[in-house]
C-alpha cells in the first residue's frame, strides 16, 4: 500500500506540475489549468489546438507510462487479494449485474439516434469554421477541436454551434460578472441551492480547509475539480481553481457540492457504507445537481433573479 500511494502521488505531482511551452510565443509556458485549458476553450487555431493537445500528452504521457504501469500491476493485486480476477472485475462488480458490457450496450443503442445526430450537426460546424482540409463530412470528429483536452465536454463549442442566433444565451457569464459573482460568492450560491431544498449545508471547516482558488505563492497543484470525505462526519473539501464571474465553473461547483451533500447524508454509517452505492451512482447525483442549479426557471437561476 505503501508503494502504491507513493506511485499515485507522484502521478498526481505531474499531471499538476508540468508545463507546456508554447512556440509561438517568447517564454510562455502553461500549465493544464488554467493556461492550456483556456486555449482549448477558446482557440479556433487548428495547428494551436492540435499542438497542445498532443505535446501535453507526450510530455505528460511519458513520464507517467512507467509509474502508471506499476500502478495497475499493484492495483490487480490488490483486486486479487479481495477475491477478485483483477481491478476490472473488481469494479464491474460493485454495478451488481451479471452482464454489465450488455447493459452498457443496451444504453447506448437507445441513445444512438440522438447521438449521431448530435455529432452530424457539431460535424457541419467544425466544417464551417475549420474546413475541408481539416474535416470530413463523413469521418470522426477531431477530437483535439472539441472545446476540452478531453474532448468530453462540449459547452464551449456553443458560440461556433448555436442553433438560433439571436435567443437569449444560454451562458450567463457576463451577467454573473456584472453582479459580481466572486469565487466566494459561487460557492455560498451552491450551499445555498442545497439548502434551499432543506438539505445539509458545508460545515465552517468547508470554507477553512478548502482549496477554492489557484494559489498565488507559487504552489504546483493540481487544479481538476475535486471533492473529498475526510471520513469522520465532520471535514469536508472541495479543491478547484475556480474562475471568478464563470458560468462553467459555478455549474462544476454545483457537481461538486453534490458529492459533498451525499457524503454528508451517510456520515452516521458504518464506515464500510460510507460510499457511493457504484462508481456511477456520486457522479449521477453530481450531475442532476449541476443539472438543476443550470436550469433556467426560478428559483434556481440566482445570477438573473438576483
Amino acid at each position: 500500500m505503501e508503494e502504491l500511494s507513493s506511485v499515485i502521488a507522484q502521478m498526481g505531482d505531474i499531471y499538476g506540475s508540468t508545463k507546456i511551452c508554447l512556440p509561438w510565443e517568447d517564454d510562455s509556458c502553461l500549465y493544464l489549468e488554467p493556461g492550456l485549458t483556456e486555449i482549448m476553450a477558446d482557440s479556433t487555431n487548428y495547428t494551436e489546438r492540435l499542438f497542445v493537445w498532443e505535446e501535453w500528452r507526450r510530455v505528460v504521457g511519458q513520464q507517467i507510462k512507467p509509474l502508471y504501469v506499476r500502478y495497475v500491476e499493484l492495483k490487480n493485486k490488490l483486486a486479487v487479494l479481495n477475491g477478485f480476477s483483477d481491478l476490472g472485475d473488481e469494479w464491474r462488480s460493485r454495478y451488481e449485474t451479471d452482464d454489465f458490457e450488455s447493459d452498457i450496450l443496451a444504453l447506448y443503442t437507445q441513445l444512438e439516434p440522438i447521438y449521431k445526430e448530435l455529432h452530424a450537426y457539431i460535424r457541419r460546424k467544425l466544417y464551417d469554421v475549420y474546413g475541408p482540409d481539416y474535416i470530413d463530412l463523413r469521418g470522426p470528429l477531431p477530437a483535439h477541436l472539441l472545446s476540452d483536452m478531453w474532448g468530453r465536454f462540449w459547452n464551449n463549442l456553443y458560440k461556433i454551434a448555436e442553433p438560433f442566433s439571436g435567443k437569449p444565451a444560454i451562458d450567463p457569464s457576463p451577467a454573473m460578472k456584472e453582479q459580481n459573482y466572486t469565487v466566494l460568492k459561487m460557492f455560498h450560491t451552491g450551499d445555498d441551492f442545497y439548502a434551499a431544498m432543506g438539505l445539509y449545508r458545508v460545515p465552517d471547516t468547508f470554507w477553512e480547509l478548502s482549496m477554492l482558488e489557484k494559489p498565488d505563492d507559487g504552489r504546483e497543484v493540481i487544479c481538476h475539480a475535486t471533492a473529498w470525505d475526510f471520513y469522520d462526519a465532520k471535514d469536508y473539501r472541495i479543491r478547484m481553481c475556480t474562475r471568478d464571474f464563470n458560468f462553467e465553473d459555478l455549474n462544476t461547483i454545483h457537481h461538486e457540492l453534490g458529492h459533498i451533500q451525499y457524503d454528508q447524508h451517510y456520515k452516521t454509517l458504518p464506515q464500510v457504507y460510507r460510499d457511493g452505492a457504484n462508481d456511477g451512482f456520486h457522479e449521477a447525483i453530481g450531475e442532476l445537481m449541476a443539472m438543476a442549479g443550470a436550469t433556467p426557471s426560478p428559483p434556481l437561476l440566482y445570477w438573473t433573479s438576483g
